[in-house]
């Protein structure tokens, strides 16, 4: 009976890691995708007007740049620890282990990219 309860445990730390993984893919997804939509945005608006001007100011393409950066590397961080915690619950001896949060580095990244992006707003975009 203990070996199947200890199974059936493993079981769902295992649907848990998944669901948890799916999260952070959906994240990333959207950090990545919302950095290379603001690029592409800004682009467009700018090809549009009458100056011929063809590319979007530098500061605008910083702050997708660092939606990107910070997707991939979620990403990358959120895989090592997801095939980390499957290769940790095939184990016996599961213990837990305290790891490195993946969601405190994402939200300092993007806080610094929103203070970035606020400073730029207030002064004007003097990077172009």
């Amino acid at each position: 009976m203990a070996n199947l309860t200890n199974e059936l445990a493993k079981e769902r730390n295992r649907a848990a890691a998944e669901r948890t993984m799916m999260a952070w893919i959906r994240t990333c997804l959207s950090l990545i995708s919302f950095g290379f939509g603001l690029d592409k945005i800004i682009g467009a608006i700018n090809s549009s007007r009458f100056d011929g001007s063809a590319h979007a100011g530098l500061s605008v393409r910083l702050v997708a740049m660092g939606f990107v950066l910070v997707g991939i590397v979620a990403m990358a961080a959120a895989t090592r620890q997801h095939l980390r915690t499957l290769r940790l619950i095939r184990r016996d001896d599961f213990v837990y282990v305290d790891q490195r949060s993946i969601t405190v580095f994402t939200a300092i990244s993007l806080t610094i990219i929103g203070v970035f992006a606020f400073a730029l707003l207030v002064m004007g975009s003097p990077i172009r």
